[in-house]
């Protein structure tokens, strides 16, 4: 009876030692299953945590890149401000050396012509007879060579006889009259006048016909 008992005791001890045994293993289990979903739960944390961060990065990087090209267009705007500046300037600094030098063969042309008209007048007096002289022939040979000179530089004569009067190229010294040419007309010229390029150096001193 004693060994019947004993039996029966070590039964239930082995019963209740598989019992603590399956009730620890499925503590274990419940708390494995927790820690992985806990450790699910933080990774994805993570990867959200990452996720959100990457795309701050990347837009801090393309505002970065945005300043840097607002910087590079800022600076081209300049240059070509600059650029047009300085070819502006460029015209007008040509524009300004171009007048300078356009008055000053102005005055030096103006100096000369009184040159020409003593020429001019002296071959009126010249004899016919006298007109094969050999220093009437050099005179006349200054003469062109002084007109070519000046037709070359722009200096070319003004019209005046038959021609319509113009305020802007003719003085009208004196009223004439005329059968050949009609009121308003140039019937004489007492002076030649005279331009350079396209300005006037010096005005025809005329007759109108009245």
């Amino acid at each position: 009876m004693a060994e019947e008992k004993n039996v029966m005791n070590e039964e239930v001890e082995t019963e209740e030692t598989v019992e603590n045994t399956t009730e620890e293993v499925v503590e274990e289990s419940v708390e494995t299953e927790e820690t992985t979903e806990d450790e699910a739960v933080e990774t994805s944390e993570e990867e959200t945590e990452g996720a959100e961060e990457k795309p701050k990065k990347e837009g801090f990087f393309k505002k970065k890149k945005d300043k840097k090209d607002e910087q590079i267009e800022e600076l081209n705007d300049r240059v070509k401000r600059q650029m047009a500046e300085f070819e502006n300037f460029r015209k007008r600094s040509e524009k300004e050396k171009s007048m300078m030098f356009d008055m000053g063969a102005k005055n030096v042309i103006e100096k000369i012509l009184p040159i020409v008209d003593n020429f001019e007048r002296g071959f009126t007096t010249v004899e016919e007879a006298d007109k094969d002289d050999a220093f009437v022939q050099g005179m006349q040979q200054v003469y062109k060579q002084l007109m070519t000179e000046l037709e070359s530089i722009g200096v070319t004569p003004i019209e005046a006889v038959g021609q319509e009067f113009n305020p802007d190229f003719h003085n009208a010294v004196m009223q004439v009259e005329s059968e050949e040419y009609e009121s308003g007309i140039v019937a004489q010229e007492f002076m030649k006048g005279y331009m350079y390029k396209d300005t006037v150096v010096r005005h025809s001193m005329v007759g109108v016909v009245s």
